[in-house]
């Protein structure tokens, strides 16, 4: 560990030692805020989306990520660049929470709020353990085999909310298609910074053209423009009161199982580039997360979590300081205090966010394949194979289970299911495999 808490950032010039910017370095202020913009676009088109599915307050949720990226550098003394971001990982656990349809703002939040506060002091909690007794326990409850079940089975969970959000209509149905064929051209299509945003440009696209269906051949209910007109520029954005409700705390704390997982990854994904031993800050990153997670919660914004958008951008800018990340906080703090910018992004249709909403919970499910790939998960072992049978089925089936006077849902049973059965099926092949090999008297 450093004997300061923050590092000395030695400005350095890009051309130098092959462009590479330790965290520990910066560029000149002028470059530093272009490196900070581009890390605020990228992390923009999920924090946006993220809200809009949960029916959160998208100027809240990104200025809380503003602030929750801050919180992160100082309790990380600026070693670890990240920014923090609304996580996928809430969906499906809110909207199963409030119930909620698609449109608009969530008007039955709060229950899931309190969730959130709880996730976010669990993940705290995790964090002061990792503190003291390093990372191999966690590796060994959840290894990836239980870490990928568990992501997809999320995104499972969620295809039935994306489908049935998308079938009022006929012509909704038929926009939603478009929307994932817009998204997808721009993935195989573009490059560079756009194809990085392929999510948000995508829903950009086909929100134009639903725009020319509705407003101008008049297929479909019209765009409303009148919100953004009477928005000011500026002013404070919607806050709602959490409420604590153990049922939802028992749906949503489960999360920071996948949110340790993630910022894991992350960190020694970022740890690996650099060439700089991260692991002795690692606790104090779920710490960050977890604080931030309470923050956000406690306003009325979504859970946060690491990027991989911005680790992305790392590896092509080759900057990896983490004042650069200061500079993307400070942009979104700007953004989320302007309710004109939020009416704009309230005025997306409702079939284009849940063609968007398909793309998404797609890739969540894809992402838990990849934690296998890219760990070489055997699934040809017995244990392994009913573990992740067991957990996708639970998981896109949501199945629900009593327990007193709560519900235990099906993302709850999934995870809960996936690393008990993990722990015994791999206890039990340990000791046969021992026995296996115990010589004969």
């Amino acid at each position: 560990m450093a004997s300061s808490w923050f590092p000395r950032w030695r400005v350095k010039s890009a051309t130098t030692d092959n462009g590479l910017i330790a965290p520990d370095e910066t560029l000149p202020l002028g470059q530093t805020l272009i490196v900070g913009l581009q890390h605020a676009v990228a992390m923009f088109g999920a924090t946006v989306l993220m809200p809009l599915l949960m029916g959160l307050d998208t100027n809240l949720a990104i200025l809380v990520s503003g602030i929750g990226t801050l919180l992160f550098f100082v309790i990380t003394g600026g070693r670890v660049p990240s920014y923090l971001g609304s996580s996928a990982a809430f969906v499906g656990v809110v909207i199963a929470v409030t119930g909620f349809n698609g449109q608009g703002l969530n008007t039955h939040l709060a229950p899931a709020l309190g969730g959130i506060i709880v996730c976010g002091a669990l993940y705290m909690l995790i964090g002061l353990v990792v503190m003291k007794a390093g990372t191999g326990w966690i590796e060994r409850l959840m290894p990836p085999v239980v870490t990928g079940a568990v992501v997809m089975a999320i995104g499972l969970n969620l295809a039935p909310i994306a489908v049935h959000s998308v079938s009022a209509s006929m012509f909704d149905s038929w926009m939603a298609v478009m929307t994932v064929l817009c998204i997808g051209l721009v993935a195989v299509l573009a490059r560079g910074m756009v194809q990085r945003l392929l999510i948000l440009a995508g829903l950009i696209v086909a929100w134009a053209l639903y725009a020319l269906l509705t407003n101008g051949l008049e297929l479909g209910k019209p765009v409303d423009f009148s919100g953004v007109t009477a928005a000011a520029w500026f002013g404070l954005p919607q806050t709602t009161v959490p409420q604590f409700d153990l049922q939802a705390i028992t749906m949503i704390a489960p999360v920071a199982i996948i949110l340790v997982a993630e910022n894991l990854g992350h960190i020694k994904a970022v740890a690996a580039m650099t060439g700089r031993n991260l692991d002795p800050w690692m606790g104090r990153a779920f710490v960050g997360d977890g604080l931030a997670t309470m923050l956000s919660g406690s306003a009325g914004g979504s859970g946060v979590t690491t990027y991989a958008e911005n680790i992305g951008v790392m590896a092509v800018t080759r900057v990896y300081s983490t004042l650069a990340f200061v500079a993307a906080a400070l942009i979104a703090l700007v953004l989320g205090f302007s309710p004109k910018f939020g009416a704009l992004i309230h005025t997306i249709p409702g079939p284009v966010i849940g063609g968007a909403s398909i793309v998404v919970f797609g890739l969540i499910a894809v992402a838990g394949a990849r934690i296998w790939l890219q760990n070489q998960v055997d699934l040809g072992q017995n244990g392994n194979l009913i573990m992740v049978a067991t957990t996708l089925v639970l998981g896109a089936g949501d199945f629900a289970l009593k327990i007193g006077s709560f519900t235990l849902g099906g993302i709850g049973t999934a995870t809960f299911g996936a690393i008990l059965l993990n722990a015994i099926l791999q206890r039990r092949r340990a000791a046969s495999v021992g026995s296996a090999v115990q010589p004969h008297p």
